[in-house]
């Protein structure tokens, strides 16, 4: 196989998040074949690296990328549309007064460029990874592979899946489920290191117990995880104790959903038994605090969670790009909700930087989200030049109050350079977004 050139990034604040050397002033991360080969001072690897490209990060922060472990690349035509019935008034209305008529009218090309123009503000706001959960019913076969398209052209790492319901009838939860299982198959059998998948279900209360049988049957088959909406409103937990007698995280460990590798998203609406059950599965829960606020329907009980060692990881679901504003948003919730100026401090960086680490490094089977050797190279400089000191001590704090996802001036994922000076390489941004306004007009004259 033939070797790449190594590159440096380095004199910088190296924030390495690796507990035995988490800051290295005047830092520097050497990159090799896709992976980090070396980290040190950049004195020390310009010196063993002497034929090395370099990247000057000009004093400011280098970093792992971010990771997003809940997102919807498809909701990006939601942009400034207009609803069509009044108002909503609560989760329902949300869901069938916008998401599921502007999912149903999704064409393939929709959701190439749903997909195209998110990844784009991924990049540009220092996200490098994310979970998808994805839904067109109108265009189902095909629709994974459309969006793997779009992560190959960006250069976004991505586990992709189709989330399988019966809202539209037994036919198209049948395409969703030969969608997962194609595109699982594609990645099982590719050597991709940017493409992952998982099985995708919607929530408990769009799917049946016929459907969930079918649809564990074919992720038992391919060794999946699931990636599916948990107690994210009351009515998913009333309709669950009023259909099948129990609560909705009882109902999705007997019908053999949870587990080490699938993501509950949400998770709003789960009581004490259902985190005891939560934890003894090791599920990964995955918190949306924008999302939550944005919806109205409540504020998840993760910092219990985390107390009771439960893997929270922090997602979008969507509605941001930026996971340092998805950081701060968390800070501020759980402040809020508890009454505690001192509550969310050290949780929502864990749930950042810490836990949707260990998420992502064990669906793409390589360190994902820390500058060590042997990690996946996905590398971000941010321009930031703090006015105070920067010890280990405070690193996050630094982040919290002097990081955007605008700040971020390079973009490397899998050691490639996908965007320098926020510019990114490859990409006609200008022709992307013109084909994307047009799409998305045509769209909402359908919605």
């Amino acid at each position: 196989m033939e070797t790449s050139s190594p590159l440096l990034v380095g004199n910088g604040r190296l924030i390495t998040r690796d507990d035995r050397q988490p800051l290295i002033e005047d830092g520097c991360v050497a990159i090799q074949d896709g992976l980090i080969v070396a980290v040190g001072t950049t004195a020390e690897l310009q010196q063993s690296h002497p034929d090395a490209r370099f990247i000057d990060a000009h004093g400011w922060l280098i970093m792992p990328g971010l990771i997003n472990t809940h997102m919807h690349l498809y909701s990006t035509f939601a942009r400034g549309m207009a609803l069509k019935d009044d108002a909503p008034e609560n989760f329902a209305h949300i869901l069938e007064r916008l998401w599921w008529r502007l999912d149903k009218v999704l064409t393939l090309e929709d959701v190439y460029l749903s997909a195209m123009v998110a990844m784009i503000d991924c990049i540009r706001n220092g996200t490098t990874t994310i979970f998808d959960h994805h839904s067109s019913p109108g265009a189902v076969a095909g629709s994974l592979f459309r969006i793997g398209e779009a992560a190959h052209q960006t250069g976004l790492r991505s586990c992709l899946c189709y989330e399988v319901t019966d809202r539209e009838g037994a036919e198209v939860a049948s395409l969703g489920i030969d969608e997962n299982r194609a595109f699982l198959k594609h990645c099982k059998q590719s050597e991709d290191s940017l493409l992952r998948g998982l099985f995708g279900l919607h929530a408990s209360f769009t799917v049946s117990d016929r459907t969930m049988a079918r649809s564990t049957q074919v992720a038992a088959e391919l060794d999946a995880g699931f990636h599916i909406h948990v107690a994210e409103a009351a009515s998913d937990v009333a309709q669950c104790q009023r259909e099948h007698g129990m609560r909705v995280v009882h109902r999705l460990h007997d019908l053999g959903v949870l587990g080490n590798r699938t993501i509950a998203a949400h998770c709003v609406h789960v009581d004490s038994s259902e985190i005891d059950r939560l934890q003894a599965s090791r599920t990964n829960v995955v918190h949306n605090p924008e999302s939550n606020m944005g919806n109205a329907v409540g504020c998840a009980p993760v910092l219990d969670m985390l107390r009771r060692g439960v893997r929270v990881g922090l997602g979008s679901d969507g509605y941001t790009c930026d996971m340092f504003e998805s950081l701060k948003v968390a800070n501020m919730l759980h402040k809020h909700q508890s009454g505690q100026p001192s509550a969310g401090w050290a949780e929502p960086p864990a749930m950042l930087f810490s836990e949707n680490s260990v998420i992502a490094s064990a669906c793409f089977g390589r360190s994902v989200g820390e500058l060590i050797p042997g990690a996946l190279a996905d590398v971000i400089v941010v321009a930031y030049d703090p006015p105070t000191p920067m010890r280990v001590t405070n690193i996050d704090s630094h982040i919290l109050f002097g990081v955007s996802g605008r700040s971020v001036d390079t973009t490397i994922i899998g050691g490639q350079i996908v965007m320098r000076n926020r510019k990114l390489l490859g990409i006609d941004e200008q022709e992307i977004m013109a084909k994307a306004r047009v799409a998305a007009a045509r769209l909402w004259q359908r919605f």
